[in-house]
C-alpha cells in the first residue's frame, strides 16, 4: 500500500512487542504535552492480545515502526477504534492504518465503528471528519467528560 511517498505495510501485532510499546508511549506523550491526559487509562493491552480487540502496526518496506492503531470489540455490531497514531512526517500513514482497520473491523462483522478525541485535538477532529466520520453523542466511558468528542462511521461487513 502506498501512500505519498512512503511504501507501508500495516499488520497485526503484540500491543506488548518492543515497537509497539514505542509506538504507544509516543502516543501518550504527545496526548499529554496538548491535553493533559494520555489516554493509557482507557487502553489496556490484555484486551488487544485477546479475541476481543486487534492492534497493528504500520511499518516501511525497511520494517521501521510508522505508527499504529486498534479496534476493539464494543458490542455486538460495534468496534471502538482506539491509539491511532503515526509517526511526525509519515505522511499518509495515519489514513492507511485508519483504511486497514476499517477493512479488518467490517471483515470481522462490524457495521458500526465509534472513537473519541479531545476537543482540543483540532487535527485530529478534521482528520476523523475528512475520512467520513461524523459527530454522535458522547457514549461509554466519555459520557461525562465535557471535553471528550466523539464520532462514529457506518461500514459494510464483508
Amino acid at each position: 500500500m502506498t501512500h505519498s511517498s512512503i511504501a507501508v505495510t500495516i499488520k497485526r501485532e503484540d500491543p506488548a512487542s518492543h515497537d509497539g510499546q514505542v509506538l504507544l508511549d509516543e502516543l501518550s506523550a504527545m496526548l499529554t504535552v496538548f491535553s493533559g491526559d494520555g489516554g493509557q487509562s482507557r487502553f489496556h493491552i490484555a484486551d488487544f492480545r485477546s479475541s476481543n480487540g486487534m492492534f497493528y502496526v504500520a511499518r516501511s518496506t525497511l520494517g521501521e515502526p510508522l505508527g499504529c492503531g486498534a479496534f476493539w470489540h464494543f458490542d455486538t455490531r460495534t468496534a471502538e477504534l482506539k491509539r491511532i497514531y503515526s509517526r511526525p512526517g509519515a505522511s499518509g500513514v495515519g489514513k492507511a492504518i485508519l483504511e486497514q482497520l476499517e477493512v479488518d473491523a467490517a471483515a470481522s462483522g462490524y457495521r458500526r465503528l465509534v472513537l473519541e478525541t479531545r476537543a482540543v485535538n483540532k487535527r485530529a477532529i478534521r482528520f476523523y471528519e475528512r475520512n467520513g466520520f461524523t459527530p454522535i453523542q458522547r457514549y461509554g466511558a466519555y459520557m461525562g467528560q465535557p471535553d471528550a468528542c466523539c464520532f462514529e462511521k457506518m461500514v459494510v461487513p464483508r
